[in-house]
């Protein structure tokens, strides 16, 4: 599996891609965002880890930039900055997954081989559940046409859930994909985001399409 490192901190880069190569990955490392852009462009990768505060061109711009040429590379950042507007603006860009340094790098690695699992190779599909629709590339969440304004977070459950319909997902498996394998917080947060998704999905709309499988978890079905 051939990755593309994008990270101006030399000894980390070296590091990380040390690590990666023991787990079985190629991995090619530049140190400029307009050398990770042009490699990008050239090589053929399963995925892109990439900095935000990169010399030549930042990272936000070389997601934007790959995403405007329909490159559908899915793209990891791996940044220090921290914060919800940060993430926004990665997700926003069309990146898929965000990880904050300092990280585990066995969190990376499970990060890496889901990306690249749900990589489709080229502009990811609409997907659908009825009226509802999700657009992974361009972030738009509609049902009947009407758009629906959601959270990064979010999103990526909502996402979840059509990906995996009509399954079910469990609570642990929600907690694992959308806020990774070093979580450590309350794991009720999974119910929570579940709330929030049924009142901008659902209610406004008189479906109830987010269904709880009682001692499994949810899933997301044609109303």
């Amino acid at each position: 599996m051939r990755v593309l490192m994008v990270e101006d901190e030399v000894r980390l880069a070296q590091s990380v891609a040390r690590g990666l190569e023991a787990d079985g990955f190629d991995v090619d490392v530049v140190h400029d965002g307009l050398d990770g852009l042009w490699r990008a462009r050239e090589g053929s990768y399963a995925a892109i880890v990439l900095d935000i505060m990169l010399p030549g061109m930042n990272g936000y711009e070389v997601c934007r930039t790959l995403r405007s040429e329909d490159i559908w590379t899915p793209v990891l950042f791996l940044t220090a900055k921290d914060g919800e507007y940060d993430e926004t603006d990665g997700f926003e860009m069309g990146a898929d997954d965000y990880l904050r340094k300092p990280f585990s790098h066995a969190v990376l690695v499970s990060r890496l081989r889901a990306l690249t699992r749900r990589s489709l190779g080229s502009r990811p599909a609409v997907l659908t559940q009825g009226s509802l629709e999700l657009d992974p590339a361009t972030r738009r969440v509609s049902r009947a046409g009407t758009d629906i304004s959601l959270t990064p977070r979010e999103f990526s459950v909502l996402e979840l859930f059509l990906r995996r319909s009509p399954d079910v997902v469990s609570k642990a498996e929600l907690i694992d994909e959308v806020w990774g394998l070093d979580f450590d917080g309350d794991p009720n947060v999974a119910e929570v985001y579940v709330v929030y998704l049924r009142k901008k999905v659902d209610r406004p709309f008189g479906v109830e399409s987010i269904q709880t499988v009682r001692g499994i978890g949810y899933r997301i079905v044609a109303p």
